[in-house]
């Protein structure tokens, strides 16, 4: 047994080494990128590592600054006056958000982000990543932040241009260069080569030619990552005198939405890649998570989530337990005692390639073939709350794409008794528990659902009846595919579906009654 444990224990020391490999150069560009001092985000991940991995939280995540939170932040510090007056305020909010997140947890509200409909989640995601690819052009050109500095998405877009007329030729081939090897990174067979992520063949190429060129003497002051005297840096910051602004409670919101929605999407996808099977609790996940996100805005920290492409790495590196996110925050403690003056000679533009190809991940033509795929109602839904989102903020994009989806839906029969709450009737019998839905089955009816299976699981066999719903959404098709593949197998039956019309050929689009 003492083998065993101290086997698990070597195998998440050498995940969370490579997973901090993988994090320190995104921590630090998420942390710019923000518009917050890039030693900000190493703290973060600090924080993320070592005190949420205290609490009950999910096995595999790896919790930290995430690109999601970019687009928030930035124009958070932008209406807040820049970083030097917003800084208290926004670790104030991050503070509040932490609170929330606990609140959650202990009142088990996990299960928020089954109230979002999967395509407006994707969506929003979809078009955070179109905002970081279009932020990240111009530092990875080398042009001058006063020419991009305040710039909306759209603007930006317009300025490219302009940014190519200004590029700094030394800055752009460490930026296209680095933006090369994340492309070919995956193609690249040689054992020795993939031993290391990517992101650290890019910070030595980077880091060799900013030595080369001696950037340190010749360079702009914007061009390479500055850290200062971290430790003298980390404060006590949270400043509550924008408490009564109504923009003050705005970014709460937008912080808390997002920060919590992706983490719960996270951990809820960790489980079924987990090789041990076990089932996560998003309610005791939430409270760590919010444990960090408070420690975090205490000293001036990033918001953090449950990052996907960590987390996911994290599994497959062969991590065993939640340590492995703390030996990665502590590996991000011993680079701020030892070594700030080799992170000083990073070149900006790399850490640019990397989040412009986080970007590029969350909004990749892909994305959007896979969601018309779905169903052309879903492509509308889901360019909606990009539009919306990019034009004018988050909060408005997904809200505008709810409300369209709503539209949809009640065009095909969904009333406005039925968005909000399930109609069903349970019949019970020796061996099994069979659950009549009336009415409608959609996204915000999920959780219900998923309760009465979960308290009724001691029947052999669950049946789910859909054949008296008019509308079945895509949202409701996902959870039932996941229910099947992912916990009930064979327990579970769905029966009805021969009474509806798919909108499209994809297996999980929205279906319609023929009846």
């Amino acid at each position: 047994m003492i083998d065993c444990a101290k086997t698990n224990l070597l195998k998440d020391l050498r995940s969370g080494f490579q997973i901090f490999l993988l994090a320190l150069p995104l921590s630090l560009g998420i942390a710019r990128a923000s518009g917050y001092p890039p030693a900000m985000g190493i703290l973060t991940a600090m924080i993320g590592g070592m005190v949420t991995s205290l609490f009950r939280v999910t096995p595999l995540a790896i919790k930290g600054p995430a690109a999601g939170l970019i687009t928030v932040a930035a124009a958070a510090i932008a209406d807040f006056g820049g970083i030097d007056s917003a800084w208290g305020t926004i670790s104030a909010i991050v503070l509040l958000v932490g609170v929330a997140q606990i609140l959650f947890g202990i009142f088990k509200l996990g299960s928020i982000s089954e109230y979002f409909p999967e395509t407006v989640v994707h969506g929003m995601l979809a078009a955070i990543g179109l905002i970081i690819i279009l932020k990240h052009i111009p530092i990875l050109l080398g042009v001058d932040p006063a020419l991009y500095k305040n710039l909306s998405p759209v603007e930006l877009f317009v300025s490219i241009p302009v940014f190519i007329e200004n590029i700094q030729m030394q800055v752009a081939i460490i930026g296209f260069l680095s933006l090369g090897l994340l492309i070919i990174y995956p193609f690249i067979t040689i054992k020795s080569i993939r031993r290391l992520p990517a992101p650290i063949w890019i910070l030595t190429a980077s880091i060799g030619l900013a030595i080369y060129w001696q950037m340190k003497t010749n360079a702009l002051t914007y061009e390479l990552v500055h850290i200062g005297n971290f430790w003298d840096s980390i404060n006590i910051r949270p400043d509550f005198t924008a408490v009564k602004q109504g923009l003050f409670w705005k970014y709460f919101i937008m912080f808390l939405f997002v920060s919590t929605i992706e983490s719960l999407l996270t951990v809820k996808a960790l489980e079924s890649i987990d090789p041990k099977k076990r089932e996560v609790n998003p309610d005791g996940d939430l409270i760590g998570q919010g444990a960090g996100n408070m420690f975090s805005g205490l000293l001036g920290g990033l918001p953090m989530i449950s990052e996907v492409v960590r987390s996911t790495s994290n599994a497959s590196f062969g991590a065993q337990s939640k340590w492995a996110n703390f030996f990665h925050g502590f590996f991000m403690l011993l680079v701020m005692l030892l070594f700030i003056p080799v992170i000083e000679w990073i070149p900006n533009a790399s850490l640019a390639a990397l989040l412009l190809f986080a970007g590029y991940n969350l909004a990749s033509l892909k994305h959007f073939i896979h969601v018309y795929k779905i169903g052309k109602e879903q492509f509308v839904i889901f360019l909606v709350t990009i539009f919306f989102t990019l034009y004018e903020d988050l909060l408005v994009g997904v809200a505008a794409g709810m409300l369209i989806k709503a539209a949809i839906e009640m065009h095909y029969g969904l009333t406005f008794k039925n968005l909000f709450r399930a109609a069903y009737t349970l019949e019970k019998s020796a061996t099994s528990l069979t659950i009549r839905m009336k009415e409608a089955a959609i996204f915000t009816h999920r959780n219900a659902i998923k309760n009465l299976l979960e308290s009724n699981k001691e029947f052999p066999h669950l049946i789910i009846d859909l054949s008296a719903v008019k509308i079945i959404d895509h949202s409701f098709m996902v959870m039932l595919d996941s229910l099947k593949k992912n916990k009930y197998g064979d327990r579970l039956t769905i029966i009805g579906f021969e009474n509806f019309r798919a909108l499209s050929e994809h297996s999980l689009s929205t279906k319609v009654s023929t009846g």
